[in-house]
């Protein structure tokens, strides 16, 4: 894997590269696989690549936020198709990046360290006090060798005393904590439920015994982030794996070969950011967005970092599945419209599997949004194709149509 530690700061321009509002949405966007039609043939795997990592997500309120992300840029993508990357091909692992992720197993060499950053915190953590000792963790290891694979359903630890929300028992957190500290990975998942093996047993010799140093694995991880990226701050660019410290990316910013850049928010004001040597090129070639209205996953990378997105293109959003019913602004689970460079509304829907229908529960449009007769047709054709993704066989509403 190759690494961009030969390439030190050059000599750059003294006045940052101005990047207006809509090349900066156009950028991010085709960054991100979202500016060309979801058609054509699917190569998944690219998908992530492209990505970086998809984020993994229990909730099913339509799809799982990890299929609807990749159908987002494909809508030839169903949900059997990723656990045999992961499973059979082994082209996946899963980790810890903001949150638990799949990531391509090319990748694993460039995040040893991560390995040993959460294990250190977490060792340190009081969360994890209840976990089992050295003794027994062995004992879950000496189990997996023997037995294969097994999940958290194989053990039989309790809680002890006042059960609270998210306490888990003593034999889950030492997996948990031997699949942060890289010891234990993910062999596979059955219905969501995961099963834990030997990392020797899961990520191919050839690459899980690869190794490269500290700086080679920031210089990497940051140099991967902000091409993904396209452009970014240093809290961004640190944001995008969650994999360095604060000050390691500045140390990487003072000696990689970067472009100072300026970038016209939704709002028309100005800021400072960094972005990739070959960034002119970038707008040159970067294409605009398609017209096609998209319904976007609340975990969507677009979306995740919410000061990005206001800032972009000011839409304000926050998810609010945990914020009680009566406090939410919104819905329990609402999903971003995107139609061309911009998001134009939300709407909350959910599946009605006992009706094999997706039911429209909310919907709002964005103040300076007109909703027109085309645009709604739009909509109504996303709907059916997201049902249609879901296996559902039709779309109700239970708002009004026009938002």
């Amino acid at each position: 894997m190759r690494s961009g530690r030969g390439n030190r700061r050059k000599e750059t321009p003294l006045t940052p590269l101005a990047i207006t509002n809509r090349d900066a949405r156009r950028l991010w966007l085709s960054a991100q696989g979202l500016a060309e039609t979801p058609t054509g043939p699917l190569d998944t795997m690219a998908i992530i690549r492209r990505l970086g990592f998809v984020q993994l997500d229990t909730i099913r309120a339509v799809e799982r936020a990890h299929h609807h992300i990749i159908w987002s840029r494909n809508n030839s993508y169903r949900e059997h198709m990723l656990n045999p990357l992961l499973a059979d091909d082994r082209s996946l692992f899963e980790h810890y990046t903001h949150d638990a992720s799949v990531i391509p197993t090319e990748y694993y060499p460039m995040w040893q360290r991560q390995f040993r950053r959460k294990k250190e915190r977490i060792g340190a953590s009081d969360w994890f006090g209840s976990m089992c000792g050295p003794a027994e963790r062995e004992a879950i290891r000496a189990r997996i060798a023997h037995e294969g694979p097994l999940s958290t359903h194989a053990f039989e630890t309790r809680i002890e005393g006042a059960k609270e929300m998210w306490q888990r028992p003593p034999h889950k957190l030492a997996l948990d904590y031997m699949w942060y500290a890289g010891e234990l990975a993910t062999s596979h998942r059955r219905n969501f439920t995961k099963f834990y093996d030997l990392a020797e047993n899961v990520i191919p010799d050839h690459i899980r015994t690869q190794s490269h140093d500290d700086a080679a694995q920031i210089d990497w991880l940051c140099h991967a982030a902000l091409n993904r990226l396209s452009f970014g701050t240093l809290t961004e660019i640190r944001r995008f794996w969650e994999a360095t410290e604060v000050a390691e990316v500045k140390g990487w910013a003072a000696n990689a070969a970067l472009i100072p850049v300026t970038v016209q928010a939704a709002d028309g004001s100005w800021s400072d950011a960094l972005a990739p040597a070959d960034i002119e090129d970038r707008l040159v070639h970067a294409a605009p967005p398609t017209s096609r209205l998209r319904i976007l996953n609340p975990f969507d990378p677009v979306v995740r970092d919410r000061d990005r997105l206001k800032r972009l293109f000011g839409f304000d959003y926050r998810i609010e599945i945990f914020v009680p019913a009566a406090k939410r602004q919104w819905g329990y689970y609402v999903f971003p419209l995107l139609e061309g460079d911009r998001l134009i509304g939300r709407i909350e829907a959910k599946a009605d599997r006992t009706k094999a229908a997706l039911d429209i529960i909310a919907n709002w449009r964005e103040p300076a949004i007109k909703w027109t007769a085309p645009r709604a047709q739009k909509l109504e054709a996303e709907l059916a194709r997201f049902a249609r993704f879901a296996g559902l066989d039709s779309v109700t509403w239970s708002c009004p149509a026009t938002p």
